[in-house]
């Protein structure tokens, strides 16, 4: 049957979907709208299934704050120019303003909420059709508390933070603050927030990194005081290299070997424990300066800690919650 392009344009509001398609749905289904849908929302399923074992690296990340609640998602494609399109940023803020508006806790409640003429999910499957993409959910997080901010870094769409805090505030800092999650990717906002299997995990690479190091110190001693180019003695590689071109003999090759060999050997059995585990906490230390948000240095002014710059703006002030979500590998 003929198809109008009045009916093509109906359909083509309804779903979003492209001309041809919705031209094809209405031919085959003999310009029956409902049939028609279902039609295009097959096809998206039957996209989605073939593709189902394709990466989605890229995507759409939005966040958005009412006051005491924000929260963000992520709605992720295969390609940049699908998720530039507009169609697609705008399915992906209409799903993040269904899930605020209902205060979903998981993805699969958000799945499960109305649009349009079904739901949530079925909407998604359309899109699949609609771009030929695998189209998923992912990264919903939200915070509550009496205040919350939401930073999109540079409104790219691909790195969003929210941030929740005991008590309203000034705007300005809030932004700070989720700008700071943003560029420093902290795990927790103070040391009792980091878990202790990571802290341990820490402490146990410090003390490998501290004992490798002592005996490297130990082995480059010794191989000074008995004359050796630290360059030639560093590997087997350059130990050759050092034979090949007469700056060393096989004897001295082989001397190098026995003075790495058992300096190694001596230090590792007599390490200053004491020393070692001073060294590893030192550097356990610094690890929790880096992944602390309180403790990290401010990116406007790093002569003063994240900490410092609540304290200014209100000695009562508090971050209590936070949430950083990327596309982009770190």
């Amino acid at each position: 049957m003929a198809v109008s392009m009045a009916d093509i344009t109906k359909l083509r509001k309804m779903t979003g979907a492209g001309m041809m398609d919705c031209k094809n749905a209405l031919a085959e289904s003999e310009g029956d709208f409902d049939k028609a849908m279902e039609i295009i929302r097959k096809k998206g399923q039957a996209v989605a299934a073939k593709r189902s074992d394709r990466e989605t690296a890229e995507g759409c990340v939005l966040a958005k704050s009412t006051g005491e609640y924000a929260a963000m998602i992520a709605l992720k494609c295969e390609t940049d120019f699908v998720a530039k399109n507009a169609d697609f940023v705008a399915l992906t803020q209409a799903i993040l303003d269904a899930a605020i508006e209902n205060k979903c806790q998981t993805i699969e409640e958000i799945k499960a909420l109305p649009m349009g003429n079904g739901t949530i999910g079925d909407a998604i499957v359309e899109r699949s059709g609609i771009t030929g993409e695998k189209t998923e959910l992912d990264g919903y997080n939200f915070v509550s508390g009496p205040y919350t901010a939401v930073y999109n870094h540079q409104n790219k769409n691909q790195l969003c933070t929210i941030a929740s805090f005991n008590k309203p505030c000034a705007e300005g800092v809030a932004h700070e603050i989720c700008m700071q999650v943003a560029a420093m990717n902290p795990i927790a906002i103070d040391e009792a927030g980091v878990p202790e299997e990571v802290k341990q995990n820490e402490i146990n690479v410090a003390i490998d990194k501290t004992k490798v190091e002592q005996i490297q110190k130990a082995v480059e001693a010794a191989l000074k005081k008995a004359g050796f180019n630290l360059y030639i003695a560093e590997n087997e590689e350059h130990i050759n290299e050092g034979i090949m071109k007469g700056s060393i003999t096989e004897a001295q090759a082989e001397e190098i070997r026995k003075i790495k060999e058992t300096v190694a050997a001596e230090k590792s059995a007599n390490m200053p424990e004491q020393m070692i585990q001073n060294i590893a906490k030192g550097r356990l230390g610094k690890f929790l300066k880096e992944v602390c948000l309180l403790r990290q240095e401010s990116i406007m002014d790093p002569k003063q800690t994240v900490a410092d710059v609540l304290k200014a703006a209100d000695a009562e002030l508090a971050v209590t919650e936070f949430k950083r979500f990327t596309l982009r590998a770190e």
